[in-house]
Formats: structure tokens, C-alpha cells, sequence
């Protein structure tokens, strides 16, 4: 038999565990397990992480060596091969396109989180500062963010590399710099719905100063947000990359991309050696894919209409 103690015990246990259970962030860990693809998809950008960090490590050839060899047999044009070490083949000019691709993949990636996470900072500080702030100058703030969207997005990026140099740190801060604008507005608008709720009211009330509240409030608040919609915006920042080197204004050799190399193996692939471009397209877009999956995943997981 059970004595009433030990009931009461067990009771408390079950409702420890059943309030453990009701965590909205535990809640939302359990929807995204079971969106079965943005779990693939998380799968897919690990390995795509993990080529990048690992790949040069089983590559047989540096991304600069050229194989002279490849070079002047005609009847093989470089074409993917184990027993030479170019397990995707070589480009025109002899070099490991094994290598080359994994090259690109980390200044693709470094480019897209780099330029996501200057877009998320800025944007979110900027967004909930015109939010809470409130008045003249939130209209203020918020004209000018408008002015700017008015001006095309890829003109200012390319004005901007010709005028500073094509550099990667120019490459990517004009990204990041240009890409907070919509982050700005999403970020205005939850901050309007969170600036009246009691614990802001409350912590105004003991003296707390505005920027605190900011920082500490209103900017944790909104991590759900800002989460899914720079998971969103990592794609978006490779793929102008991507287009930004394809027309030639991207990183410089020795340096290359995804866009890059996608740009040599469109020009070369007319003479029959397609896997210049299908290797870096194929990396290109399982990534992007990826991305947006993983994106969709979080929003459907973090949305308070499901819990």
C-alpha cells in the first residue's frame, strides 16, 4: 500500500515534470523535431559545415597548385578522377576543383553569416530603440529606414565595392549595412507590442533607464523573432554574394566563392566540362534550401499560435 506521503511526493513529481513539459522553449524544440524537413535540412548544413572545416584536410591538391599534367591530356580535360587525387575534376587552369570548392564554401558561409549577423545587430538595436522611444523620433528613424529601402539594394552594394575596393571586409560590411533595414522594421513593430506590457511598465517604474530596458527586456523578448528571421536572411546574404561575384565585383583571386567558381564553370561549359559548374552549383543550392527549410521549421516551431 501507499501511504499519503508518498502520494504527495509522487503528485508533486507528476506536476514538476507536467510544468517542465509546458516550456515554451522545450514546446518549441518538440515542433521543430518534428518538421522531418528542417531536421534533414539541419543535417544538410552540418555536413556542409563540416566539408568546409574538414574538407582541405582529405583534399590531395591545394586550392592554388596547378596540375600541369591534367593540363596537357586533351582526352581527359580534367574530369573527376580518384587516382589523380581531383576527386571533382580540375578547372581550366589545372587547379584541384575539390579544393576550390571547399574554399568557396567557407567564404560563402563566412560571407552570409558574417553579413546576417551585422544585419541581426544592427537592425534589432535600431528597431527597438525607434520602437520604445516612440514620437518624433521613432517617425524620424523610421523615414529614414524608408528612404533607404527606396534605393535598389544590389546598386548601393556594387557602388560601395567600387568606391572602397573589393575587399572581403568590405564585401562584408556592405552587406551586413545594407541588409538591417527590413530586421529594423520587423523588430519596431514586436517592440510597439512588448513597450506597455507590465514588466516593461514596472521596470520604467523603479527608475530603470531606457537603454537598459532595451538591452535587457525588450531585446531577449524578441529572440524568436530575430532567430528565425536571420536563419532566413544567411541565404539571401550568400545568394548576393554569390551574384555579386558572378559579375566579376566579388572576392579576387586568389580568393574565390560559390558564385565564383558557378561564374568560371557557366564560361567553360560549353566545351563540355560540366563539372566546373555542377559541383559549386550543387553545394550552392542544397545550401540555400537548407537555410529556408531550417527557417520555415523555426517560425512553424516558434509561432504562439501553436501553443
Amino acid at each position: 500500500m501507499i501511504d499519503t506521503q508518498q502520494m504527495q511526493s509522487l503528485a508533486a513529481r507528476m506536476t514538476e515534470a507536467e510544468v517542465k513539459g509546458r516550456s515554451p522553449w522545450a514546446d518549441a524544440r518538440r515542433r521543430f523535431r518534428r518538421n522531418k524537413a528542417a531536421m534533414i535540412s539541419l543535417v544538410v548544413l552540418i555536413l556542409v559545415a563540416l566539408f568546409a572545416i574538414f574538407g582541405n584536410s582529405i583534399a590531395a591538391w591545394s586550392n592554388e597548385e596547378m596540375d600541369f599534367e591534367v593540363m596537357g591530356n586533351a582526352a581527359t580535360m580534367g574530369m573527376p578522377s580518384f587516382a589523380n587525387g581531383h576527386y571533382f575534376g580540375t578547372d581550366d587552369l589545372g587547379r584541384d576543383l575539390f579544393s576550390r570548392t571547399v574554399q568557396g564554401t567557407q567564404v560563402s558561409l563566412m560571407v552570409g553569416l558574417i553579413g546576417a549577423g551585422i544585419a541581426v545587430i544592427v537592425g534589432t538595436l535600431y528597431g527597438a530603440t525607434a520602437g520604445y522611444v516612440g514620437g518624433r523620433t521613432d517617425a524620424i528613424m523610421m523615414r529614414t529606414v524608408d528612404i533607404l529601402l527606396a534605393i535598389p539594394y544590389m546598386f548601393v552594394l556594387i557602388l560601395l565595392l567600387v568606391i572602397f575596393g573589393r575587399s572581403m571586409s568590405m564585401l562584408f560590411l556592405g552587406i551586413g549595412l545594407i541588409s538591417w533595414l527590413e530586421m529594423s522594421r520587423i523588430v519596431r513593430g514586436q517592440t510597439l507590442s512588448l513597450k506597455n506590457r507590465e514588466f516593461i511598465e514596472a521596470a520604467r517604474a523603479t527608475g530603470v533607464p531606457g537603454w537598459k530596458i532595451i538591452i535587457r527586456h525588450i531585446v531577449p523578448n524578441l529572440l524568436g523573432v530575430v532567430a528565425v528571421y536571420a536563419t532566413l536572411l544567411v541565404p539571401l546574404m550568400i545568394l548576393s554574394e554569390s551574384f555579386i561575384s558572378f559579375l566579376g565585383l566579388g572576392v579576387q583571386e586568389p580568393l574565390t566563392s560559390w558564385g565564383a567558381l558557378i561564374s568560371e564553370g557557366a564560361g567553360t561549359m560549353n566545351y563540355g566540362t560540366l563539372w566546373q559548374l555542377i559541383f559549386p552549383l550543387f553545394f550552392f543550392c542544397i545550401t540555400l534550401f537548407a537555410f529556408f527549410f531550417v527557417g520555415d521549421g523555426l517560425r512553424d516551431a516558434l509561432d504562439p499560435k501553436d501553443r
